[in-house]
């Protein structure tokens, strides 16, 4: 484009270089950290209800009161869609680098103090460790629009997908390692203190010891972020930040020479002129963004929305489906801390054979087939193996290879489909002054459905019998039901995904209309949706 500033130019022309690597690495540990802190819980809640909630005259092993475990399963969930919302502003307002450690701060101080909750009485713990896991989820909202935003406006417009796609696949790593630090805190205890399975020895069947378990698991999330701490805070300011919102073209040019190390003029008059524009003028709330935006704004945040409330709840849950079909033994069977490996194993399984591959799929692809494709393509998917398992559920209650194998490829097709694009997408489509914003918006949308997910979840799988449902729980509609209405909530997400545009291979400012200096030329909208 004509009006297009140097240094962006040389941003979206620039070859694959090391710097492109360092910026996945620092922002992509923050989602590994992520990860591990928002799904090492569905590892750890059952240790919690044999520990806290023991009672000697109970034939089964104590379990969190429904309430409890809504409470600590959901409660980082609202932290997280709070943080995004807050800090995806704040990353507009104050610019990028400057609210990127103190969300990364703000996850390590609460990874330790959730591991070093306290209290006189069970709910004591509880309410302590829920207070801490909501400001865990504070920090980690922060963390998706600014990661997300920083790599968008880091990357050459030829593998920006790949690039941003790659800092959110190391969720898939922070899932996986959140189950092998269980499986060797779990396996090491078991090793080191004898127990009996509850059904023979209800009292010994939870050693004392076992309360470090849970806490070294929440606690090893912290290690990671502070490992990278150092080098988020020598990263250099975004140049579309600091260029089209901050109107320094000195302080751009300069900051993008060391990182690219060619020469590039200060372009101040043409910044000025950007600026002036009124593509460049409309704010959030405007009828402008609406005719511009207001579609592609609907798009993300209802297709994360449906998203995330099928991903959650199979995935924080999945120990309940395991149980369900005969592949975790009752919990009477086992000692606490088997029962931790147990979950583990299953956790570590799922991230091995559909989780981490997906991720790496959508990184591979994404640049070649483009957003939109992946995303349809992955919302189907997940809608035909979510009726595949829920249709004929009791022959899978004796198939268990084969339940774990379509289970598998749902994780599979989210990653490699909606959990990917969704956060890849609004990180392109929204102009450099509003990016942050309405990322953290669309994310917070994701959290929302996270939440109904997780929170609906607990209670929709319970048993339609009253015999067989968890202790506490109302009876629900059943494993088969649930997943059938997840199906259909997969099927929705296809009919949203109809609203977001498809923005690969165009430089940002191309997408956005930013720099158009004719108000003719502006478009209202990235292109038309390929149906």
């Amino acid at each position: 484009m004509a009006n297009q500033l140097g240094v962006l130019n040389a941003l979206d022309a620039a070859k694959t270089q090391w710097y492109h690597f360092t910026a996945i690495v620092i922002a992509g540990m923050g989602f590994f950290t992520d990860a591990y802190d928002l799904f090492s819980i569905s590892l750890i809640t059952k240790l919690l209800g044999r520990i806290y909630y023991f009672k000697a005259d109970s034939p089964k092993p104590g379990t969190l009161p429904p309430n409890v475990a809504a409470a600590v399963n959901g409660v980082a969930f609202c932290g997280t869609l709070a943080g995004q919302l807050f800090f995806g502003w704040l990353g507009d307002k104050l610019g990028r680098k400057r609210v990127y450690g103190l969300t990364l701060m703000l996850m390590v101080i609460c990874s330790i103090a959730s591991g070093l909750s306290f209290g006189k009485s069970p709910n004591g713990v509880m309410a302590t460790l829920c207070f801490f896991r909501f400001w865990l989820g504070f920090g980690i909202g922060g963390d998706y629009p600014l990661s997300a935003t920083i790599m968008s406006e880091y990357a050459n417009k030829k593998t920006r997908g790949a690039f941003i796609a790659a800092v959110f696949a190391m969720q898939g790593f922070g899932i996986l390692t959140g189950g092998i630090v269980a499986l060797i805190v779990s396996a090491a205890f078991d090793h080191a203190y004898t127990a009996h399975p509850y059904q023979r020895d209800p009292e010994h069947s939870t050693v004392p010891q076992a309360d470090y378990i849970w806490r070294i698991i929440l606690m090893f999330g912290a290690i990671p972020a502070l490992l990278t701490y150092y080098w988020r805070m020598k990263m250099p300011e975004t140049a579309r930040y600091t260029a089209l919102v901050a109107r320094n073209a000195k302080q751009a040019a300069a900051d993008m020479s060391k990182v690219l190390h060619v020469d590039l003029n200060a372009e101040q008059e043409k910044v000025d002129k950007i600026g002036t524009e009124p593509s460049n003028s409309f704010g959030l709330f405007s009828k402008e963004f609406a005719k511009r935006h207001g579609l592609h704004l609907l798009g993300t945040t209802s297709t994360w929305f449906l998203l995330d409330i099928a991903f959650y709840s199979s995935n924080l849950f999945q120990k309940d489906i395991f149980s369900a079909i005969g592949w975790l033994p009752k919990p009477e069977t086992m000692t606490a801390t088997y029962e931790v490996y147990r979950v583990a194993k299953a956790q570590t399984i799922i991230a091995l054979c559909g989780t981490v591959p997906g991720y790496w799929f959508t990184v591979a692809f994404i640049d070649h087939i483009g957003r939109f494709a992946i995303q349809l393509m992955g919302f189907f998917f997940m809608s035909v193996f979510m009726f595949a398992l829920a249709i004929p559920y009791q022959h899978w209650k004796t198939h268990n290879a084969g339940f774990l194998i379509m289970y598998s490829l749902t994780f599979f097709f989210a990653n490699f489909g909606p959990n990917a694009t969704t956060f890849v997408v609004p990180a392109e489509i929204f102009p450099a002054r509003l990016r942050s914003t309405c990322h953290g918006i669309s994310a917070a949308a994701g959290k929302a459905g996270a939440i109904v997910g997780s929170f609906g979840f607990l209670y929709a799988a319970q048993s339609t019998h009253h015999d067989k449902v968890d202790k506490g729980y109302p009876t629900g509609i059943g494993v088969k039901n649930a997943l059938l209405v997840l199906g259909a909530v997969n099927c929705l997400g296809m009919l949203f995904t109809l609203l977001v545009p498809e923005p690969k291979g165009r430089s940002l400012e191309e997408i956005t209309g930013e720099n158009e200096e004719d108000k003719g030329q502006q478009q209202a909208s990235v292109g038309n949706v390929p149906v």
